[in-house]
């Protein structure tokens, strides 16, 4: 049915229950997944003048800093669930859009994602990633809440 899973995730305590969730039915399956954790660039007045290389340099290393503990946390329950893995790291002010076009490269036939459910005007302010997954996905989505 499935071949291949694309988990994102961002670290936090939400998109954990996806990266669960997508290890869980990897396993089930037998199958692999790649998790993708994305990266938004720093922009705007911050990178105005005398404070944009400082800026970037902390940014950046902030940035590296939670790319390992993400990996560490997920290779550890990988390795529980007796998953393959493989990790991507994408730079891209559109998370969206990197997920797809990451689905695509790796093959993945199957996205699991994570959602807060917001709703209304939480939903308005705040955007939606996973929204903008589902409209766009050429693959099945499974929301995890």
């Amino acid at each position: 049915m499935y071949n291949r899973i694309l988990i994102p995730t961002d670290g936090s305590e939400l998109a954990s229950k996806g990266v669960d969730h997508g290890l869980a039915l990897a396993k089930a399956l037998g199958i692999p997944a790649t998790v993708i954790n994305l990266t938004v660039p720093l922009a705007g007045f911050a990178l105005q003048g005398v404070v944009q290389a400082q800026a970037l340099d902390s940014y950046n290393h902030a940035v590296k800093e939670d790319l390992i503990e993400i990996e560490r946390i997920v290779r550890d329950k990988s390795a529980k669930a007796q998953v393959t893995v493989d990790f991507v790291h994408e730079i891209n002010s559109s998370p969206a859009t990197a997920i797809l076009e990451t689905a695509q490269a790796k093959n993945c036939d199957l996205i699991v994602i994570s959602s807060h459910g917001r709703t209304g005007i939480g939903r308005m302010i705040l955007g939606s990633q996973t929204q903008q997954v589902l409209a766009n996905s050429t693959v099945p989505v499974l929301v995890v809440r």
